[in-house]
């Protein structure tokens, strides 16, 4: 029986396939379905989990070298939701781009990790290391 870290069987199955630069998409609560892509859905309640939440549990468990992220994310927040959201990126090269560009990426992701996140634009793409 697992005693700590990761206990949801579906993330660990997940994560297990995420190899050298593979991504992971952790997304919102209003992010669409996406045929194709396996998706593991967390959500549970507005803002139940978080991004920021789900990500700083990964990266208790795997190692990611860089995210990806939105660039309308600092407009659409007001700045303590922001550093909240992005605290959990800490030491990882971040690349913000546009969310259309960062839409583009996740047909080729592992899979997505849907939360119950409400920050506007706060989808992120984790790439392994």
């Amino acid at each position: 029986m697992i005693r700590t870290g990761l206990l949801n069987p579906h993330v660990l199955s997940l994560l297990a396939r995420v190899r050298h630069t593979n991504t992971l998409v952790i997304a919102d609560r209003g992010f669409p379905f996406w045929p194709g892509i396996e998706t593991v859905d967390l959500s549970l309640v507005d803002d139940v989990p978080t991004v920021a939440q789900v990500v700083t549990a990964l990266r208790a468990n795997h190692v990611f070298g860089r995210a990806f992220a939105a660039e309308e994310l600092h407009s659409a927040n007001d700045a303590a939701k922001l550093a909240r959201h992005l605290a959990s990126l800490e030491g990882l090269a971040v690349t913000f781009e546009s969310h259309v560009a960062l839409k583009q990426r996740v047909p080729h992701a592992i899979g997505l990790i849907r939360t119950g996140d409400t920050t506007q634009y706060g989808n992120l793409i984790l790439e392994s290391a």
